[in-house]
């Protein structure tokens, strides 16, 4: 069970908002109040470890509602264990712990009497592989709505909604009691997408969706994160800079040491960042 320390409360709410640490003595992270207009996640001074190993280190910014946010940097910079902890998808890890406050909606998700299971239902994720379960196509989707107590008479619908939702409908009507697992991945990775965003999240959490797939399936995904983020808030880790200039309305830029260097529009991120290290990152000088 992840343990966490809580350091406010909602209602010691200011207009000074917490910053970041510097990324280095020199360079203090940009957009450093890390303010959008109707965040619906907000992360305050959050620290994450693995026992005695700090992976994220006074991570403050918000997330804006309907559109895609990206998160980048290179391996091993704690993108991945903040998508993470936004769901409470770390609490599965014995040795993590949480410090700090990650609000979704205006309440700290790590609050004693938030249900991470109900937290997972309103904030969904996708994963890096895809992992259908061994069951017919119709069923994967229905899982999530079995779980919360679905009437299977009235399942048809929303199966059949979040199946075009995931742009696969056209591609799998007719063969519904087909296994997912005989699809290819990247109508797997979109069935997941389809079992995600069945039980209706607002928010969909997404770790390098595209990396294990051809160029065809990556292109199909990223057109579907575009369309999803007309109806939810799509948060997603890439290794792909193209791909995050391509499809993010905003970009995080985490570095080495889990801190956060630069949060602002992606336009900006890619065109005129704040930092020199940024943009040796972004060019390819390391990484």
């Amino acid at each position: 069970m992840t343990q966490r320390t809580t350091t406010q409360t909602p209602t010691d709410r200011t207009d000074d908002r917490p910053t970041n640490e510097q990324a280095t003595d020199a360079e203090p992270a940009t957009d450093r109040s890390g303010s959008v207009a109707d965040p619906v996640i907000e992360s305050r001074d959050l620290d994450v470890y693995y026992g005695d190993d700090q992976a994220l280190q006074n991570i403050s910014f918000e997330i804006p509602e309907q559109q895609v946010t990206a998160l980048i940097g290179p391996s091993g910079c704690g993108k991945s264990t903040f998508l993470r902890s936004i769901n409470r998808m770390n609490d599965l890890i014995d040795v993590a712990r949480v410090e700090g406050d990650l609000f979704f909606r205006g309440k700290n998700v790590y609050d004693d009497d938030v249900d991470p299971v109900a937290l997972r239902r309103k904030i969904g994720m996708v994963f890096q592989k895809p992992n259908p379960f061994p069951k017919s196509i119709y069923d994967n989707v229905a899982y999530g709505l079995r779980v919360q107590g679905e009437d299977d008479g009235d399942l048809d619908e929303q199966v059949h909604t979040a199946l075009e939702r995931a742009a696969l409908l056209d591609e799998v009507e007719g063969q519904l009691d087909t296994s997912g697992l005989e699809l290819s991945g990247g109508q797997q990775q979109r069935l997941c997408i389809a079992r995600a965003i069945a039980p209706d999240p607002e928010v969909i959490l997404m770790d390098e969706p595209a990396s294990a797939l051809d160029p065809v399936a990556t292109s199909k995904i990223e057109d579907l994160v575009e369309e999803l983020a007309e109806e939810y808030t799509v948060v997603i880790v890439t290794h792909n800079m193209q791909q995050a200039a391509r499809i993010s309305d905003k970009t995080a830029v985490f570095l080495t040491g889990g801190r956060l260097v630069e949060f602002d529009d992606t336009d900006k991120i890619f065109e005129n960042p704040e930092h020199d290290r940024v943009e040796d990152y972004i060019t390819g000088k390391f990484g």
